[in-house]
């Protein structure tokens, strides 16, 4: 029988970018036309391989021989790009497939994006690609180009003028549009293209595809990435795992951040999108660097391109100079906010300073003053002396408008050629606008050139995360059972918390009782003071019905406690069904957090933690990612947040058991995942965290049952 199954990421992807033969279904004389388009692209710019015109009129297409089908070629071609209306494409889609054919692009729209009917057709052209082996791109698409071969499976007007230089970006991106711009933008700067692909409807080829296959190419050295949501978590996990395991930086520009930009996605794609937040998390596990904005797409890209993975900065230190100490402010404001650190430099670098430019002020920013470019060998004596510097800062060095003038520009170019010459290996940028050609010679030395003093700051800070990608710890993956979950947790936080206590989390000793005397022995059991809970499945929110009691001393309060919470139960939720009352011990001291799970609807399992009490809802103080997480990544997490220093002895206090809560955070994602097919979400608030070394207490639980599931109601 034959196959059905989705290829593994970047699997088959060759024949879109290797293809020794491509046959062009639907193609026309008229370079105007989608199908006049590839034709003209493949020759004007010298592919190498056969290529094959089809359309049933036959006869010559632009100098070549015309086929009536693609089953008439003297041979099989690697490669077809489909452009005939979307009525007549599924039959193109067979005829490749009876043929042979690896890889097939459909360019035309009309499909899935377009309604019911279209999405049918999508459907069984997947069926039929799946089923004989081949890779389908599209539909609805802006195919795929090798840059180095000149294989272009595209009509994208990027390249109606020219191809962009042969270099080692590789983009992959869902928006044809927004791809091809990207590609534009690269080449308009000088810098080179190994591979594009737009993915579009993602029937069969996805974003994930393009990326895993960009990771394994030798061509590409950085992979941009522009995505609008993701249809398979596992796929995309996948292949961004594949990226970093071949230390190809993967730096993606996520739209599709604001609800409404996010409803426009779905409406887009038809595919699900993602919490924004998870998608920072994913990105920040596996060492994406995500950029908000276009500009700093380019302006990251092109400097890590030019980087490489070997110059990245290996910390967050800069030293910053200036020929003024107005912009040597802004610039250390900018990289501060950024989150980069300004160290000082060594005494006998600030007397190599003071010998190179007597009036300089050698503090970090450096007022280097106008003398610095004075003479080259002025500037290269200054530039050698914060090179050699031990703190092995990324030297940021700002010229403003000079390179506009030519004495200045040649006094800038000399030096800054030495020092690369002396120093090879250290990282410097630039803060400048000039001319183009200036712009590329300093480009061409190893130096990336920031437009603005916010774009190198943000970009340096983007540069140091890619700087951090090979020393990220091996995600951690479930690879336990998937149990199903007892479904008295569902009831109330009693058995929600036993459940927990099962999987290794503290919690309170408590028991729900049904009479005010069983609640009496219990309290005298457990030790006064105790907390009563009316304990109710169809209560979520106690307090708000009088269905809590607080600090309660003796058998009396208890009593009267319990008849008053079983009345107010009574009285507010009269359709509640009540287990009882849950006594427990009042608990005291300590730092509050909070911890649960929800359920992503790409990524699946995703845990919170955060700050208790209001901060979490008032301050949205809180750090995600997907489950599992381990203890390290945990405590992470945990210091990420704002209010980490309450939990660090902030002003005096005791620190918190921060290891203790970070055990629990993993525990909670272990127990989410073993339990996701019952299990939708978990809150945990608050946890009491107590002093170092004395662990932490749930002291309440609630969990919702997946929807389908019997408990859900």
């Amino acid at each position: 029988m034959l196959t059905q199954v989705q290829a593994a990421p970047g699997a088959g992807l060759d024949a879109f970018f290797n293809a020794t033969g491509v046959a062009v279904i639907g193609a026309s004389d008229d370079i105007t036309k989608i199908g006049g388009r590839p034709v003209q692209l493949l020759r004007k710019y010298g592919y190498a391989g056969a290529i094959y015109p089809i359309n049933p009129k036959g006869g010559t297409i632009q100098g070549l021989l015309a086929y009536a089908s693609i089953l008439d070629t003297p041979t099989a071609p690697d490669l077809a790009i489909l452009a005939v209306p979307m009525e007549a494409t599924l039959q193109a889609v067979r005829d490749c497939a009876t043929r042979g054919v690896r890889g097939a692009i459909v360019l035309s729209a009309g499909f899935a994006e377009a309604g019911p009917e279209g999405a049918a057709v999508q459907a069984e052209m997947v069926r039929v690609a799946r089923s004989h082996g081949m890779r389908l791109l599209g539909p609805n698409c802006l195919g795929a180009v090798n840059v180095v071969d000149k294989l272009v499976g595209s009509f994208s007007i990027a390249l109606e003028q020219n191809m962009p230089p042969v270099g080692q970006v590789g983009i992959v991106s869902q928006s044809g549009n927004i791809g091809s711009f990207t590609m534009s933008n690269m080449a308009q700067r000088g810098l080179g293209v190994s591979r594009f692909i737009a993915t579009g409807n993602e029937a069969d080829v996805d974003v994930a595809d393009g990326i895993a296959s960009l990771a394994q190419d030798p061509d590409t050295r950085i992979i941009l990435c522009c995505m609008e949501t993701c249809r398979d978590a596992a796929r995309l996990i996948t292949a961004l795992d594949l990226a970093r395991q071949h230390h190809k930086p993967v730096i993606a520009l996520k739209i599709g951040s604001t609800e409404q930009g996010q409803a426009a996605a779905a409406s887009h794609t038809g595919a699900l999108t993602g919490s924004d937040a998870v998608f920072d998390a994913v990105f920040r596990r596996y060492g994406v660097l995500r950029v908000r904005s276009f500009e700093d797409l380019l302006n990251v890209g092109h400097a890590a391109a030019l980087l490489g993975t070997g110059r990245l900065p290996a910390h967050d230190a800069v030293t910053l100079v200036a020929a003024s100490g107005g912009f040597g402010i802004m610039m250390a404001d900018a990289m501060v906010e950024e989150g980069l650190t300004l160290p000082q430099l060594d005494d006998s670098t600030k007397q190599l300073i003071r010998e190179a430019v007597p009036n300089a002020g050698t503090n970090n920013p450096v007022d280097a003053s106008a003398q610095m470019s004075a003479r080259p060998d002025i500037l290269l004596k200054m530039l050698t002396a914060l090179q050699s510097d031990s703190n092995g800062s990324t030297l940021v060095l700002l010229l403003a408008l000079s390179l506009y003038n030519p004495r200045l520009r040649g006094v800038y170019l000399e030096a800054l050629s030495k020092i690369r010459q002396s120093h090879p290996d250290r990282l410097m940028v630039l803060i400048s606008q000039g001319p183009a050609d200036a712009v590329a010679e300093i480009n061409a030395l190893g130096i990336p050139v920031f437009p603005s003093i916010p774009a190198a700051a943000s970009g340096l800070k983007g540069l140091v995360t890619l700087g951090q990608l090979t020393a990220l710890p091996t995600a951690p993956a479930y690879g336990g059972p998937v149990d199903r979950v007892d479904p008295a947790v569902f009831r109330n936080e009693f058995h929600a918390k036993q459940a927990l206590a099962a999987a290794g989390i503290s919690v309170p000793r408590e028991a729900v009782v049904t009479s005010a005397d069983d609640a009496v022995r219990s309290a005298q059991a457990t030790g006064y003071p105790v907390v009563l809970k009316i304990a109710s499945e169809d209560i979520a929110h106690k307090t708000e019905i009088g269905g809590v009691a607080l600090n309660l001393q003796d058998d009396g309060a208890v009593r009267e406690a319990f008849d008053r919470l079983m009345a107010n139960a009574k009285q507010h939720a009269p359709q509640a069904r009540l287990d009882g009352v849950l006594v427990a011990p009042m608990v005291r001291g300590g730092v509050e957090l909070i911890a649960g799970v929800s359920r992503d609807p790409v990524f699946g399992p995703v845990v919170m933690v955060g700050m208790g009490g209001i901060y979490a809802e008032i301050l949205k103080d809180v750090a995600v990612q997907v489950a599992p997480v381990s203890e390290d990544e945990a405590l992470r997490m945990i210091r990420s947040l704002k209010l980490f220093p309450l939990l660090d002895g902030a002003r005096g206090q005791a620190k918190a058991d921060v290891v203790a809560a970070a055990r629990t955070v993993a525990q909670l994602s272990e127990f989410a995942c073993r339990h996701a097919a019952d299990v939708a979400e978990i809150d945990m608030n608050p946890i009491l965290v107590k002093p170092e070394g004395q662990g932490v207490l749930v002291l309440d639980a609630l969990m919702v049952p997946t929807a389908g599931h019997p408990s859900a109601h």
